[in-house]
């Protein structure tokens, strides 16, 4: 377990965020820990699931930045599903 940096985008949010995260996290603590810095600030909160999506296609919730071939500073978009 590794601290990586990824750049992070939520949907109907206008700011992209530098934010580390862990190198075998879940790609659901991945959309966390971007929607931490934006969900109830400049997103309203909402009851769904997210989904992160890497270069336009949607990531597994259980995958990992490492199985998933994301290279540091690569932008993962959060969305809700």
């Amino acid at each position: 377990m590794a601290p990586f940096p990824v750049q992070g985008i939520f949907e109907g949010d206008f700011v992209v965020l530098l934010v580390p995260v862990d190198d075998e996290q879940p790609m659901t603590d991945v959309a966390q820990a971007i929607a931490h810095h934006v969900v109830g600030k400049r997103v309203p909160a909402q009851d769904r699931p997210m989904k992160v999506t890497h270069n336009g296609i949607v990531l597994a919730d259980d995958a990992t930045i490492i199985s998933s071939q994301v290279a540091p500073l690569d932008v993962l978009r959060v969305a809700y599903a």
